[in-house]
């Protein structure tokens, strides 16, 4: 074959080669890869952020505070001071001083976070007791009051999940995605306006003094990812319409940075004594030796060791990590009561509020434990979760 030949071989072979590229590159279709980052550090600290947007497009003024040392400076008319935080190191002083704002025409807004304890005549969250409402799970209600409450909600069975706040000139309510297993009861008879679902009351409203008084079974509507539902944002516009409103909750965003410039002095010595704490502990290790233990206590400890690895091995692992969950819900019961009768959701949450541990710890100690035998490292790692939980109790 001469060079000629060859030469134009090779270009026909190349515009094959082109021809084919373009119509297979014809047939491709253009895709985009969506990488889901998560919400925002700042959302995720921030459980009420989108509320505050919100509140501050309808032309409300809305600010957050990191605690009650906020009524220093706040005038009691024409504010709506909302306690979203968790209130369970609320001292009554500090509860009187709250009262005693609402009382020269503030408008105040709280969370109902203690069951009625029939026995003790009481919940033990102070502003409940002394304003006479009372919090109870739904499925507790007598016969009397539920027979009641479905007489009151005959015209709303469309959504009987839902709570539904009828107002006047208004032909269909508003609907609110409530967690109805909690029921609120006005114990005093001084509510003016209340909202119920099919099963409870979930909102009571109230005069206190010259000002108002709100109270809510749960918060959760007003969260970032539920306040876009139903007419959860509507709510909270029209609870706090012709007022400026102060958040209180936990944002860990910039709280401690705060709270270490106020109390920069007490932080200093703080810091100082952990210094020395620590060069001391140091210290300490590079002493003499420690005298080896007697032989009563080294018996002891192999007795205790022999104990456990015998009720191991005869019980095996499931029985030892569910006798440590049964022990965890007898003492949460003690702590709070009709603790059982709470959906494992809200168990959680309360083991949660009474040990300050996270919710990741909480979940790890006591979800279900599978149905195969775990690894030593698992065992003795579920064991610690479940001894640090007990231990928090």
């Amino acid at each position: 074959m001469s060079r000629r030949a060859g030469f134009i071989l090779a270009m026909a072979l190349l515009l094959v080669l082109g021809l084919l590229a373009s119509y297979v590159l014809g047939k491709l279709e253009p895709y985009e890869d969506v990488i889901e980052h998560g919400p925002s550090p700042e959302v995720a600290s921030s459980p009420y952020l989108a509320a505050e947007h919100f509140l501050r497009k309808q032309g409300i003024a809305a600010r957050r505070a990191e605690g009650l040392e906020v009524l220093d400076g706040l005038p009691s008319e024409g504010q709506t001071l909302m306690l979203l935080a968790d209130r369970n190191n609320m001292t009554p002083r500090q509860v009187e001083r709250v009262l005693q704002w609402t009382a020269n025409g503030g408008h105040l807004l709280f969370i109902a976070e203690r069951l009625w304890d029939e026995e003790e005549g009481k919940s033990g969250d102070l502003l409940l007791d002394l304003l006479g409402v009372q919090q109870y799970m739904s499925d507790e209600l007598d016969d009397d009051e539920s027979s009641e409450s479905e007489q009151e909600n005959e015209e709303s069975e469309a959504y009987p999940q839902l709570t539904k706040l009828y107002l006047e000139n208004e032909q269909a309510p508003a609907y609110i995605a409530f967690d109805t297993d909690f029921h609120l009861y006005d114990a005093q008879n001084r509510a003016h306006v209340w909202a119920n679902s099919e099963a409870a009351t979930h909102l009571l409203q109230l005069y206190h003094g010259d000002g108002l008084i709100t109270v809510l079974s749960d918060p959760w509507i007003w969260q970032n990812r539920t306040i876009d539902k139903y007419d959860h944002a509507w709510l909270l516009w029209y609870l706090s319409q012709d007022s400026a409103v102060t958040l209180l909750y936990h944002a860990d965003s910039d709280g401690l940075a705060r709270l270490l410039l106020r109390h920069f002095p007490l932080a200093l010595l703080v810091l100082a004594l952990l210094i020395i704490a620590t060069l001391w502990h140091v210290g300490m290790r590079h002493g003499p030796m420690q005298a080896p233990a007697s032989r009563a206590r080294r018996q002891l400890e192999e007795h205790l060791r022999g104990g456990a690895d015998f009720l191991l091995r005869r019980s095996g692992q499931h029985s030892l990590l569910k006798g440590l969950q049964q022990d965890i819900n007898r003492r949460a019961r003690r702590r709070h009561p009709g603790f059982e009768k709470l959906a494992v959701a809200e168990q959680w949450q309360v083991l949660g509020r009474m040990t300050r541990l996270p919710a990741k710890d909480i979940s790890q100690a006591m979800r279900p434990l599978p149905p195969q035998r775990l690894s030593a490292s698992d065992f003795t790692r579920q064991v610690a979760h479940l001894q640090t939980l007990r231990n928090a109790l």
